[in-house]
């Protein structure tokens, strides 16, 4: 496991395999308390989702369509591009993204 250290607006970058292309970008957004909020940019293609929904989404893969977890799991949020995603869409709490998925 690579263990970074951000600061508050500062990002990591995951890079293709040729180390070039950006597939994801994380940047810390605040942190506040135990809380860390970080968002997400992908390009539309790439899946992002909590760990916990992602596992639900593998775990029912045999039966569910391949587009899932892809719109009405909670995984991404944000601008309507879908570029950007974090853990929390706009005005819920943390909590209430967590009970609805």
């Amino acid at each position: 496991m690579l263990v970074l250290s951000r600061k508050n607006e500062e990002s990591v970058v995951v890079g293709g395999p040729d180390g070039v292309e950006q597939l994801v970008k994380v940047t810390v957004l605040e942190i506040r308390h135990a809380i860390v909020r970080l968002g997400f940019e992908a390009s539309t293609d790439v899946s992002v989702h909590r760990e916990e929904v992602w596992r639900r989404i593998r775990a029912g893969r045999r039966r569910d369509p391949p587009n899932v977890g892809r719109n009405g799991t909670g995984s991404r949020s944000g601008d309507r591009t879908g570029n950007v995603l974090s853990g929390v869409e706009e005005g819920r709490s943390p909590k209430s993204m967590r009970d609805r998925v």
